[in-house]
């Protein structure tokens, strides 16, 4: 087999590239996408094997998403299995939006252009760099970063964000207290942070593990200690909190729920130990509404469990969903939205959710680690951010990198239930309109837009989506949207839409 550089394979090769980010660019930038996904290929035996039959060793690449951008450094220090990357977050300052990515060596920070490329900035070395490295956690709050490692002797880092974006400054490092700490949660409004799974040292040696510490951070640079526990379960893995009211991710011992009020006497609330697909309570996360919260077990074939939220803050199971659960597929970071669950989905790379159907349904997809892998199910997406004022995405990939995504969510937050919706109808003369399917696409989607005479004035092909975007450069009267697509069974489906075009 002979492969060549050619923008036509890289594009073959690697998951679909939005059409204005291929513009933007540079050679450079694509050799590194094409060498990235030609190392996943031939980084072992068995992915070489594959290359003999290609329907084996690619997933599907991408639904509704499209990559913007990736950072991706081979010189790293990694494992047997090519793990150099772990967590990411992002951060906004005076409208500038930056991203900051974990490694096996430390903390990358980048500023994300105007046109959607990671720009490098600086890298802050961890306490403990090593190929074991697999866990670092980063938050936010105020104009500091919080970093930890779960591995080796660690420490946390106070990073000092303002200066960006020129550097990176660390304001206080602390490896006593923060030697081992698996996940941090900041409560912003009220100052607190939460450390799960801790473990201090002394005098050289790791201390035995805390299930959950609490500090206040009335002085960011300085965290104090308000509370130790619960101490009747080993660990709590993650944590999500708003307005003092904290969901704990407890591992093997469920999720429970309690209110920080007073950060050092909480209140319990719940405590679900056992309940039906369960596995290891790993993370979850709140609907800013605060009547929804989604979690995940990061077990082989555990679905994602959507709980309804009381008012008395009691989350109860209502619906399980998921992605290739019956194949052993395992969810790890979640975001929620009101409408929409932002899924880090391992080897199924990001995954998107419609909250709004009778079962949750997956409305996108980006697939950041397209081998197909028959045996470990924990590689791949790592860690999610979806608060860029933007709309764009960040997913850290164990083996891939960092990702730059864009998925267009006002597109989908119409929900009429018809097979398709086109909107605004009418629609101004000049305008825009958008074309949204409701339904499965199993194969290219053919769109034509025709006048009252039935002649066609405009039309356009979807691979890879399920929404198109049209500028109306039609004089005002009656037109008709009419779209072409198979159906599951291989069946042609015509349907049409009557739209009015006005001055």
């Amino acid at each position: 087999m002979i492969i060549t550089e050619s923008d036509t394979l890289l594009f073959k090769v690697a998951p679909k590239i939005s059409n204005s980010a291929q513009s933007q660019l540079k050679p450079e930038r694509l050799k590194a996408l094409f060498y990235l996904y030609i190392n996943n290929i031939y980084n072992s035996m068995w992915r070489l094997l594959f290359l003999v039959f290609p329907t084996l060793a690619f997933g599907q690449g991408s639904f509704n998403v499209n990559l913007l951008d990736i950072w991706y450094e081979d010189t790293l220090l990694h494992n047997t299995t090519d793990v150099r990357y772990n967590d990411c977050w992002g951060y906004t300052q005076n409208g500038q939006e930056y991203a900051l990515a974990g490694s096996t060596e430390g903390t990358h920070a980048f500023k994300i252009s105007e046109t959607s490329q990671f720009e490098y900035i600086d890298f802050l070395e961890g306490n403990f760099t090593s190929t074991m490295v697999i866990h670092r956690d980063i938050k936010t709050y105020l104009n500091y970063a919080y970093v930890v490692c779960d591995e080796g002797m660690s420490s946390l880092q106070i990073i000092d964000l303002s200066y960006l974006p020129d550097s990176l400054h660390v304001v206080m490092e602390n490896d006593s207290s923060f030697a081992r700490v698996h996940n941090l949660f900041i409560d912003e409004d009220n100052a607190l942070m939460y450390a799960c799974s801790i473990q201090p040292s002394s005098g050289g040696f790791l201390q035995s593990l805390i299930s959950m510490q609490v500090f206040s951070l009335a002085d960011p640079e300085l965290p104090v200690l308000v509370y130790e526990g619960p101490t009747d379960i080993p660990e709590v893995h993650d944590a999500y909190v708003r307005d003092n009211i904290a969901y704990l991710n407890c591992g093997t011992d469920g999720f429970r729920v309690y209110d920080f009020s007073i950060p050092t006497a909480p209140i319990f609330i719940q405590n679900t130990s056992f309940y039906q697909d369960q596995g290891y309570n790993h993370q979850g996360w709140l609907s800013p509404d605060g009547t929804k919260y989604v979690f995940g077990d990061e077990s082989s074939g555990t679905r994602l469990k959507l709980c309804t939220v009381d008012a008395n803050h009691n989350a109860t199971i209502s619906k399980r969903f998921g992605t290739n659960y019956e194949n052993g597929s395992v969810p790890h970071n979640i975001v929620i939205s009101n409408e929409f669950v932002y899924v880090a989905y391992y080897n199924e790379g990001l995954r998107i959710f419609d909250l709004r159907a009778p079962i949750p349904s997956e409305i996108a997809y980006y697939d950041t680690y397209p081998i197909d892998e028959p045996l470990f199910k924990m590689q791949g997406a790592w860690g999610i951010y979806t608060d860029f004022p933007s709309g764009r995405l960040l997913v850290s990939d164990r083996h891939t990198g960092l990702h730059l995504l864009e998925f267009n969510e006002p597109v989908f937050q119409v929900s009429t239930g018809n097979t398709f919706d086109v909107y605004p109808n009418p629609a101004i003369e000049g305008g825009s309109v958008t074309i949204k399917f409701n339904v499965e696409i199993f194969e290219e989607l053919e769109i034509s837009i025709h006048d009252l005479f039935g002649k066609i004035v405009e039309s356009k092909s979807i691979i890879d989506e399920s929404y198109a975007q049209f500028n109306l450069d039609l004089a005002s009267g009656i037109y008709f949207f009419r779209v072409s697509y198979k159906d599951y069974l291989g069946d042609t489906i015509l349907e049409q839409k009557k739209i009015l075009v006005s001055e």
